[in-house]
């Protein structure tokens, strides 16, 4: 699959993940977000920035319970409730967080 942004082809996995998280960009997370019917306000982008810098900072993807906890450490209990992390990303929170910020397909999601 190929999602097309400002001109430039951007080449994904059937599950719509970016091939190459080296061409992500805040324009192809709203492209990748509209694929998801989400318009993305200031609350999903800092759980985008979180998840991207947390990538890589330890290179690996965190489980849901390690997601939570790692946002509860730097974020606060609030924000890492499930409820509010299943508003911003109805279909899951963990999944199309990494979905939309550019990386690959957690391993422990379906």
């Amino acid at each position: 699959m190929v999602l097309t942004v400002d001109g430039q082809d951007v080449p994904t996995n059937p599950e719509g993940f970016l091939l190459d998280a080296a061409v992500w960009s805040p324009q192809i997370a709203e492209a990748l977000a509209d694929r998801e019917n989400l318009q993305l306000s200031d609350a999903h982008w800092e759980i985008l920035w979180f998840i991207r810098d947390y990538y890589q900072k330890y290179q690996h993807l965190p489980n849901a319970r390690m997601f939570a906890a790692a946002i509860r450490k730097q974020m606060g209990e609030a924000k890492a409730a499930s409820r509010y992390l299943q508003n911003l990303f109805p279909q899951g929170p963990l999944k199309y967080a990494c979905k939309i910020a550019g990386l690959p397909k957690p391993p422990t999601c379906l």
